[in-house]
């Protein structure tokens, strides 16, 4: 990995939230990839239920005071920064208040999603490329984790189609296991339109549900990794029908060597 240049794009990361499979992984491929010698940029929601007094988040000021717009409507981005001491990794957090102020991540405390989820998926994925873009960094790989970064892959290819930062980038998905019950806002689809991306490249969103989602993902990705032992039947299915690169799940204590190997030999072949 010595050099290359690795984008990390997650929904959740250690130590800012709770240890999970995808809080986990997300944490530990970027410190594989920077004790390596390559190159990484970390970038997650800066959730309200973030320490940022504990964790010392500060806002970046030349990388904020944009607007994007979210289906019709200007939303304030605002980027934050903290590092990882012990590993002296930097991660960049996208914010705005109407949508990440909340001290909670996907759900109310009855469990219930969160309305605006959808909104703040593309929130998300627009806010994560044009930081990206600010800092005119431009990354071999773009390694995505988790359902709520899930539309990063869809918005660089078609959204961002002329962006030249990106044109080279290879994008990788890794999958988990079920990320959510339920569905999003059944206007989802109409909103990921509005920004002019034809509603026949995105017919899985007329159902947002967990495994379509993802669905879209892998569909616009250059490859997958499996990040779990039990992939939904019907993900699985349509990941096997794509015909691209799938790295299979392997365990935390063997995953190094897999991820590097299958970095250099199937997604920078």
């Amino acid at each position: 990995m010595n050099g290359k240049k690795i984008l990390f794009v997650s929904s959740e990361l250690v130590p800012y939230l709770p240890q999970n499979e995808v809080s986990l992984m997300s944490y530990e491929t970027p410190r594989m990839v920077n004790s390596n010698g390559g190159q990484i940029r970390i970038f997650m929601p800066r959730y309200g239920n973030i320490n940022e007094r504990r964790h010392q988040l500060h806002e970046v000021i030349r990388l904020s005071g944009m607007n994007l717009v979210i289906n019709d409507m200007d939303m304030p981005l605002i980027i934050k920064v903290a590092s990882i001491p012990k590993e002296r990794i930097q991660v960049y957090f996208i914010d705005n208040d109407e949508y990440f102020k909340r001290k909670a991540t996907f759900t109310d405390p009855d469990g219930n999603l969160f309305k605006d989820n959808d909104q703040r998926a593309i929130f998300f994925a627009k806010g994560v490329v044009e930081t990206v873009k600010k800092l005119n960094w431009t990354p071999d790989i773009i390694h995505v984790h988790g359902w709520l970064a899930s539309l990063l892959p869809l918005y660089l290819r078609k959204f961002y189609a002329d962006e030249p930062l990106f044109a080279d980038s290879k994008i990788v998905t890794s999958i988990y296991g079920k990320g959510f019950d339920g569905e999003l806002d059944g206007d989802m689809i109409k909103k990921v339109a509005y920004d002019g991306i034809p509603e026949e490249n995105i017919k899985a969103l007329a159902k947002p549900d967990y495994n379509n989602l993802l669905k879209v993902a892998v569909d616009y990705s250059d490859a997958v990794i499996l990040a779990a032992e039990e992939i939904p039947e019907d993900l699985q299915k349509h990941i096997t029908n794509l015909q691209k690169p799938v790295l299979p799940y392997v365990t935390l204590q063997e995953f190094e060597e897999a991820y590097a190997n299958f970095y250099n030999t199937e997604v920078l072949k």
